[in-house]
């Protein structure tokens, strides 16, 4: 992914993460909320606007998506 700014790109994972590896990383810029596979941290980034990814985290913590 290019980077229009020169702002360094931190990913975080889950505290809650399980041992096998099988989770995501979250990074949050000032544009926008990038998220990618912790196995493969080369491999696709998807990118979710600070509105799509609050109203996502929403979801979660209501059950939507149990």
């Amino acid at each position: 992914m290019e980077s229009t700014t020169s702002e360094e790109i931190v990913w975080r994972k889950s505290s809650f993460s399980n041992v096998t590896g099988e989770c995501i990383e979250v990074a949050r810029t000032d544009r926008a909320v990038l998220v990618r596979d912790s196995k493969r941290p080369d491999g696709a980034v998807l990118s979710f606007s600070h509105k799509a990814w609050d109203a996502f985290k929403v979801g979660v913590k209501d059950g939507q998506f149990d």
